[in-house]
């Protein structure tokens, strides 16, 4: 299949104009001679074993969700292609995602920047979502410094969200899940946090990738791939 052909759903899912600035979303490696893919590559994150795997399984391109800001010129030899926070805006994105497999009821939410905040049916004991959580990441932990016990209002940013934590907190919500929270904003926060883990956060958009792009003319493969943390 020609491989502009193959990345035009996601295109369209995830136009890469609506990508940051500082974002290089889009052909990470794009050889003019190279059109033709039988076979491709899924991954959250493209590295050396990331790309080993792609060679093993003679795959022909990848396609991960983040981008490679520099490539090394041992990767040219493989078709890559990446969409980064283009996706994590779009509607049914990387933190759409995650909200589904948190399988939380919601009555509606809306959207600020890369955070969805939702409302739910009903109010929720802290266990209930905790329980939830555990199911999407085993890494997950949290901080309640109110000893907060029941949940209405929860937002929601896959990946690095810390810097809307503060949002969350002036729209008064009860509960903020993201990745790679510090110290400090763990610290000084006045609401609930909980901290997933950012690979464990983003890792259901892989398989959303899958369904955007599913035809019968490409072969796709799932990268083996895990939090680059290993737990004592």
């Amino acid at each position: 299949m020609d491989k502009y052909e193959l990345v035009k759903p996601i295109e369209k899912f995830a136009p890469p104009e609506t990508q940051e600035e500082w974002d290089c979303s889009g052909w990470i490696v794009d050889d003019k001679n190279i059109s033709d893919i039988k076979k491709v590559m899924l991954a959250l994150t493209i590295n050396d074993d990331i790309v080993s795997q792609a060679r093993k399984n003679n795959c022909d391109m990848i396609i991960a969700h983040h981008p490679l800001f520099e490539v090394p010129i041992e990767y040219k030899d493989i078709q890559m292609y990446c969409a980064h926070t283009n996706l994590d805006k779009a509607q049914g994105g990387t933190t759409d995602t995650l909200i589904e497999a948190l399988n939380l009821d919601v009555k509606f939410f809306e959207t600020d920047e890369f955070t969805r905040y939702l409302e739910l049916q009903s109010k929720i004991d802290l266990k209930t979502l905790l329980k939830k959580v555990k199911k999407v990441s085993e890494n997950a932990r949290y901080v309640n410094s109110n000893r907060k016990k029941t949940i209405l209002k929860i937002a929601v940013c896959a990946g690095s969200g810390s810097e809307f934590i503060k949002n969350a907190e002036q729209k008064n919500y009860d509960v903020f899940i993201t990745g790679d929270i510090k110290y400090h904003t763990a610290d000084s926060s006045n609401i609930i946090l909980i901290d997933l883990g950012h690979f464990e956060s983003e890792k259901p958009i892989v398989k959303k990738l899958a369904q955007i792009i599913k035809n019968n003319e490409v072969e796709i493969i799932y990268a083996k791939q895990n939090s680059p943390f290993n737990h004592i």
